[in-house]
């Protein structure tokens, strides 16, 4: 019983289907990647705003950007101990 579909046909379509799903899945690789920088970020800005509620009781700050909130957060504790070796030595 012979349905009329063509070998190729099946293949080529095969064939298209897992390249939409390696198209979808480059697409959201960085997407991925961009989500876990933000959550970092958010993460690390907050770890920041603690450390420098309780250390302003000592005069000791750390100040709060961008770059110091990615650092935070990316790293967690070393991190933190990073900016703050890292002000000790600049200022």
């Amino acid at each position: 019983m012979a349905l009329g579909i063509d070998f190729s046909v099946v293949f080529f379509f095969g064939l298209g289907l897992v390249l939409l799903y390696f198209t979808g899945w480059l697409l959201l690789a960085p997407l991925k990647f961009i989500m876990k920088l933000i959550v970092s970020g958010l993460l690390g800005a907050l770890f920041l705003v603690i450390i420098n509620l309780i250390g302003g009781i000592f005069n000791v700050t750390i100040a709060i950007n961008p770059l110091s909130a990615l650092i935070a957060g990316y790293f967690g504790l070393p991190g933190i101990i990073l900016l703050f070796v890292l002000k000790l030595i600049l200022l």
